[in-house]
């Protein structure tokens, strides 16, 4: 969204600032914001890690990542030494509390060549078990006291299960106030993701079908084609649940779900999404078999290719436990939603890459129409499209061309592509722009990040407690095991499984 007001002097701090989230993600994001000129007239970068490592070569790795990753790359050589001029490295082991004051040093050093205190963004790149470290090395060196202009970013995961989830929270908010941290789910900065909110809320056409009386399920699906990659070692001790349903899918839950609210403030829209999270029923141990379904990948082929099963990737045990794939069913008890089935999905080595959200309504009341005219007919849907290809699909009813009355099903497509001509945004773009601007309405609050964990605690106890019989279920290109669809068939419902590049051409 415009922002009309200049913003203030700021320095960002990444500590992890040589890792890759960094080199992918940040550096290529802010790039682009320095070439779309929304950063700070006055605004620095500072790197910091272990490694000694002088600006020159700092800098040059970074152009590496730009040049690899940013939607506009390469980067123009003037542009780059531009943008290039306001990063530094600062070689700092946080993780020694004997460490110096470096940092500080370094803050003031900018700080009084611009003649001003300057907002400071602390973004902790960094793994979750190093988390601790940098929050006390932070509070020690008194560098971010300010609840206005300091904040801190924290990727997730927020913390493995509701207990480590509770224990990151007492020990952030120990330290810094609420309002100074930013837990950042990149998910919820892709430009699709947020048009839920504005397809919902700026449209009256939709609003009054919104609830149980018109819609008759809902669907949320987000496959990936690859496997764990080089994550192995990660992914082994997370899984499904923990990496994407936890966080990711129950967010768009509550983008789909939620209450309007009153304005677009921060809490406002926060608190919305709570409220979702407070009234989903809680999923009792002894039907999490009903409403739960887990699996993963064994060897199979894809595109020609032999492709490893998930026991065979590197740094994950040759007998894991772990889920590559989840399906759940969920239902919200409130006034709006009483009823209706939330159908949500997620794994990995699946036909194709593709997020994307179905609401299904529920048939016409009355078909007034011979039987003969109805074959083709189908319930009408809603199809959000969050990646690859953003848009939404609404799919109605019309009489096919001819002498006799023939009812068939068309799509009436939006496509970001086509209607507005324009690259969109990554996902970092927006959410490091928000940051930099003290808007945290894309952001988790504690207590969200909380009532997620208590939903999916109990599958989480209850396949601990239970170990899966017959892994690897599900070969590589597949949609995962067969009890994904016996769960949503006995319900009397289909999986809609998303076109495959080639048919969406």
């Amino acid at each position: 969204m415009p922002h009309t007001v200049p913003l203030e002097a700021t320095v960002l701090v990444i500590f992890g600032g040589g890792g890759d989230l960094a080199w992918r993600k940040l550096i290529p994001a802010l790039f682009n914001l320095h070439l779309d000129n929304l950063l700070p007239e006055r605004f620095a970068i500072v790197g910091v890690a272990r490694k000694p490592l002088d600006d020159t070569i700092f800098r040059s790795r970074l152009r590496e990542g730009v040049d690899r990753f940013s939607r506009r790359r390469p980067a123009d050589d003037e542009e780059w030494e531009r943008f290039a001029a306001r990063v530094s490295y600062l070689s700092d082991d946080f993780t020694d509390p004997a460490s110096g004051p470096a940092l500080s040093l370094k803050l003031e050093e900018l700080e009084r060549a611009w003649g001003s205190r300057a907002n400071r963004l602390f973004y902790l790149a960094i793994p979750p078990g190093m988390v601790e470290a940098a929050a006390t090395h932070l509070q020690r060196l008194g560098v971010c006291r300010d609840c206005r202009r300091d904040r801190l970013v924290v990727e997730k995961p927020f913390g493995r299960d509701l207990a480590s989830a509770m224990e990151l929270d007492r020990l952030l908010t120990g330290m810094f106030a609420e309002s100074q941290i930013y837990r950042i789910d990149h998910y919820l900065g892709k430009e699709t993701v947020q048009n839920i909110l504005a397809f919902r809320f700026a449209n009256s056409l939709y609003e009054p079908i919104w609830n149980r009386r018109y819609i008759d399920h809902v669907q949320i699906t987000v496959a990936e084609s690859v496997g764990v990659e080089e994550r192995g070692g990660y992914y082994d001790g997370a899984g499904a649940l923990r990496d994407m349903v936890q966080n990711h899918l129950l967010q768009i839950l509550c983008l789909i779900a939620m209450e309007p609210p009153v304005s677009f403030d921060a809490d406002e829209v926060r608190n919305r999404k709570v409220d979702v999270l407070h009234a989903m029923r809680p999923i009792r141990p002894e039907e999490v078999h009903h409403c739960a379904v887990r699996g993963q990948y064994g060897r199979g082929s894809a595109e020609g290719k032999s492709l490893p099963g998930y026991r065979d990737e590197a740094g994950v045990a040759s007998d894991s436990p772990t889920e590559t794939f989840a399906a759940l069913k969920f239902f919200i008890d409130n006034w709006r939603w009483q009823g209706v089935p939330f159908y949500l999905r997620t794994g990995k080595r699946l036909p194709v890459k593709v997020s994307q959200v179905s609401i299904l309504f529920r048939p016409a009341p009355h078909q007034p129409f011979p039987s003969a005219a109805v074959e083709n007919w189908q319930p009408n849907r809603l199809i959000i499209r969050i990646q690859p290809e953003e848009g939404i699909v609404t799919r109605i009813q019309a009489k096919q061309p001819g002498t006799r009355l023939l009812l068939g099903p068309v799509d009436m497509q939006f496509r970001y592509s086509d209607a507005f001509r324009s690259v969109s945004p990554e996902a970092y773009e927006t959410l490091l722009l928000d940051v930099l601007r003290g808007d945290a309405t894309l952001f988790m609050r504690a207590d969200q990040v909380e009532c997620a964990w208590r939903i999916v605690a109990p599958l989480l106890e209850a396949w601990e407690a239970v170990p899966p019989g017959d892994f690897p279920d599900y070969p590589v290109g597949s949609w995962g095991p067969e009890a994904a669809d016996l769960l949503i068939a006995r319900d009397g419902h289909s999986w809609l499984q998303p076109a495959l590049p080639e048919e969406r051409r």
